[in-house]
């Protein structure tokens, strides 16, 4: 008896737990993603996105590409996170017309699986030198250079030749800075296959055997509920600033408002731009590689626009600050990265700016700082007022609010007739007859 009613009981139960049983079994897929130039910032934010997958045990981690390359040590360590993700790794190429270049197409080699959407490419990972004019690829003949070149040539065919991909054209995108698009990349075996979107793309990848550092693991996406794992908001305002180009501007504008600050003290805007400018700058500089020599050049020709305006040489030092301020934004930034780095038009159109600015604006300002000042009664001297009474040649004036004594310089002037102040002795206005249409002050 006592079994028969607990038999519902028991139906009811296992109805209950079998929806949180499936609920609790259907495969999750976290999403990230990668968009704009790699840098510290991005390697920090895919670390955690790794991490966050494992944790949560998902059946994939999804990363979103859409990058022109960036710093070779961030590149680094993403690659290495993804090759040693306890999660499978799946870089997707999106959306329609996102590229996977320089520094993407390392990142992407070390993934698990390369996936593209229609109307993306991928290639163009020849290195670029940052630290010569307009920055440059390195020479083969150089040994410096080559050195560079053969180990970015050697790391993605190990990439490559992990997960079973073309190596021979992933050399050929470092060495000849090739790109091709998603179908020719899925027909040569440099992407894995193809997908139209998200969705698409997690239904294909469902039951497939990948290849990976140690060993193979089997995808269960079908029907996989997806979690984006965004970019928390400083993280994203550190990355847009975290640019050669950004860091060089705030640098200067942080070293303009200071020295602005420090020849006119109390003006206090320029002040306070300049540290905050310098704040971020710092923090922008920390992320990348840069170069200590052209620091200190372009602290130095900065000094040197200064001290040309407490010293007039005649624009000699000006000169010196200029050559220091192009050759340290020149160098400012360290080799290999892959990626764009410093445009040296900016470096000319900010040392343009720069040199302007001292020339024209802060020389003008310590200039009117050197002249005499006047104020109070000293003042008066050419201002215009009224007699009160005859001058012939005493009697009182009225100037700038106040009655004064008045001596005429020339003939007597009548009461009521405006007079121009010519000089002063103590509490005494000389004073000449001025015109009827001069303004009273």
């Amino acid at each position: 008896m006592a079994s028969r009613r607990a038999a519902p009981l028991l139906v009811v139960v296992l109805a209950m737990l079998l929806p949180r049983a499936a609920i609790a079994s259907a495969p999750t897929v976290e999403v990230a993603h990668l968009s704009g130039e790699i840098n510290a910032i991005t390697a920090s934010y895919l670390d955690a996105a790794v991490q966050q997958a494992e944790s949560d045990r998902d059946a994939a981690l999804v990363v979103i590409t859409d990058t022109p390359g960036g710093l070779s040590s961030s590149m680094d360590d993403i690659s290495e996170h993804f090759l040693n993700s306890s999660v499978p790794v799946v870089v997707y190429v999106s959306p329609t017309g996102a590229r996977d270049d320089s520094a993407g197409l390392f990142i992407s080699q070390a993934a698990d699986v390369v996936a593209m959407a229609p109307g993306t490419n991928i290639g163009s990972a020849h290195p670029v030198l940052l630290n010569t004019t307009g920055g440059s690829a390195p020479s083969s003949t150089d040994p410096e250079q080559a050195k560079v070149l053969n180990d970015a040539v050697t790391r993605v065919r190990g990439f490559a030749n992990i997960h079973h991909r073309n190596a021979d054209w992933a050399e050929q995108a470092v060495r000849q800075s090739v790109n091709i698009s998603a179908e020719e990349a899925v027909r040569i075996h440099v992407a894995d296959l193809e997908a139209g979107d998200l969705g698409t793309l997690l239904r294909a990848l469902d039951g497939r055997t990948v290849q990976r550092l140690h060993g193979t693991a089997t995808l269960s996406t079908a029907g996989a509920a997806t979690r984006n794992y965004d970019m928390p908001w400083l993280q994203s305002v550190l990355h847009d600033i975290i640019s050669p180009d950004i860091a060089y501007l705030l640098f200067l504008i942080a070293l303009v408002g200071i020295a602005t600050e420090l020849t006119h003290p109390g003006v206090i805007l320029p002040g306070v731009a300049g540290v905050l400018a310098g704040v971020l700058a710092a923090v922008a500089l920390y992320g990348l590689s840069v170069n200590l020599a052209g620091i200190i050049l372009v602290l130095f020709g900065i000094g040197l626009f200064v001290a040309d305006l407490k010293a007039q040489t005649h624009g000699v030092l000006t000169i010196g600050g200029l050559i220091a301020l192009v050759a340290g934004s020149t160098f400012l930034f360290n080799t290999n990265v892959y990626g764009p780095g410093l445009d040296f038009w900016v470096v000319l159109l900010v040392t343009a700016a720069a040199f302007g600015f001292f020339v024209l604006v802060l020389r003008k300002v310590v200039a009117a700082r050197l002249r005499p000042a006047y104020s109070g009664s000293e003042a008066l001297v050419g201002s215009v007022g009224r007699a009160r009474e005859d001058l012939d040649p005493q009697g009182l004036v009225f100037v700038d609010g106040a009655l004064w004594k008045g001596v005429a310089t020339e003939s007597p002037i009548p009461a009521g007739s405006p007079v121009r102040v010519v000089a002063r002795e103590g509490l005494t206005l000389q004073v000449a007859a001025a015109a009827a249409t001069d303004k009273e002050e």
